[in-house]
This record gives structure tokens, sequence and C-alpha cells, in this order.
């Protein structure tokens, strides 16, 4: 990771979970974090748990909405301003409603793709041009996939979750050979991770079903999912990961 010391990485959905997870270990390896979601206060805690640990990088909130592409756009012009442009872009920010496809609400369905795919799209095209701009060669683009992305569970209240993430692979193998049309070195990757202990069950379902979905087995940990982020950054610059997936020793499906 020595490498990306003092470069700049974007990091959506950085108030939680596998985001929070990823933003610190980056800052841990003395990146300059762009950490963005709605809920900034709790990256502008995570920031200041960052300074006091004597990590070498800086985390910077950015209070952005992924389904509002004024936003996005406003968030990577500031980006441009502060710190030039953006090296690495970690798609982390994702979500699910339990919305089955005979009855879910379309209100729902559409946050999931303005979310999962429009947004992640967006900051994906936005960072490859900051890129491009500044000549950067050698960049990085990683989605945050899931195993749901790659098969489908008999569980209607995630069929369109997993929809939404079946896209994200599919943009990603899309990205890699556009990159590799653009005669650039800069890579793609998806980290599909199977059941991970976050707060994504409890906003999925009640508090009781969620604490159910993580006590049947021994969940991956959002630091499991990090390392695999720090993995792919940290292969020689010929190597491209394209995909990373992992789940659970005891997960079925």
């Amino acid at each position: 990771m020595d490498r990306w010391r003092g470069r700049v990485a974007l990091v959506t959905g950085a108030s939680v979970g596998i985001g929070a997870a990823v933003a610190k270990e980056l800052v841990r390896h003395g990146m300059k974090v762009m950490g963005c979601a709605r809920d900034v206060e709790k990256i502008q805690k995570l920031a200041a748990e960052c300074q006091s640990a004597g990590h070498s990088g800086v985390l910077v909130p950015f209070k952005c909405d992924l389904s509002n592409e004024e936003e996005i756009l406003s968030m990577f012009a500031a980006i441009k301003e502060q710190h030039k442009g953006v090296d690495v872009c970690i798609n982390n920010a994702g979500l699910a409603h339990a919305e089955p496809l005979l009855s879910g609400k379309t209100s729902g369905w559409k946050n999931m793709m303005d979310v999962n795919i429009l947004g992640l799209s967006i900051c994906t095209r936005e960072a490859y041009q900051s890129m491009k701009e500044r000549n950067v060669d050698d960049g990085h683009i990683i989605n945050i996939n899931s195993m749901s992305g790659h098969r489908v569970t008999p569980n209607a209240d995630v069929h369109f979750y997993s929809a939404t993430k079946y896209a994200v692979t599919a943009l990603t193998e899309g990205l890699r050979q556009e990159l590799r049309e653009a005669n650039t070195h800069i890579r793609a990757t998806s980290i599909s991770p199977g059941l991970v202990a976050t707060e994504f069950a409890q906003r999925l379902y009640n508090p009781d079903k969620a604490a159910a979905a993580y006590t049947k087995i021994k969940c991956l940990e959002a630091i499991d999912v990090a390392d695999s982020v720090t993995y792919v950054l940290s292969a020689p610059p010929h190597v491209q990961i394209g995909d990373v997936q992992m789940r659970p020793v005891e997960q079925v499906l």
C-alpha cells in the first residue's frame, strides 16, 4: 500500500459498516480519504477517531445523498477544488428494501436503483473523468458488490436487491472492457461478500429478525471486506483482480 500513501480515495457510504471500515483502513495506510454519506456526523466522529489513533492519513467528511446526481456532482467539484481529484473510488454505498417482485412498492425499487446502480455509475464516471483530466493512469475503481450479484436466494424480500447487484456485476465487467478500449491502466474490481455483520439487516428487517440473521452463523465482519480492499489495491500494477467472492464458512447459499 506504500504507493497509495498521500493519494486521494473516495469512499461512498462511509458512515457505518463496510464503508466506515474501509475508510479507516485507507486512512491508516496514509491515504487522503473523502468519505461521503447522508449522515455526515458519523463520518466526522470517525475522522476524529482516526486522528486520535495517530493514523498517517486523513478522513475528510462529505455530506452526499447518492440518489441525487446534483449532490454527487457538487461533491466531485469540491474534491477537485480542495484536493485536485480522485485516484481511487470505492463504490460502497448500497441499500435494500423488503419489496418483493409481486407486491413491492415502486418507490422502494426506484430507491434501490438510484443508489445501487445509478449512484454507483455516476461516481464511476466522475472518478474516471477526474483521473483522465489529471493523466492518472494507475487509478482504481472498486465496487462493493454482493454474493447476491451472483446467485438468487429463495427470499422474496431481496429479489429486487439481487437484481441491482447483478447489475453491478455487469457494470464492473463492462467498465473493465471500456478501460481497456481507452488504453488506460486504471483497474476495475468487484468485491462480493456474503453475509456481513453490519447495520444492513437491521435496516432491511425489524431488530429481532436482523439479530436472528446474524446469530445463526459466524458472519463476516466489516474489517474482513476492508482487508479485501487493501489486498486488491496492493496487487502489482500489472495484475487486475476482477472479482473477489467471499462468504462465511458456514453460509450455505
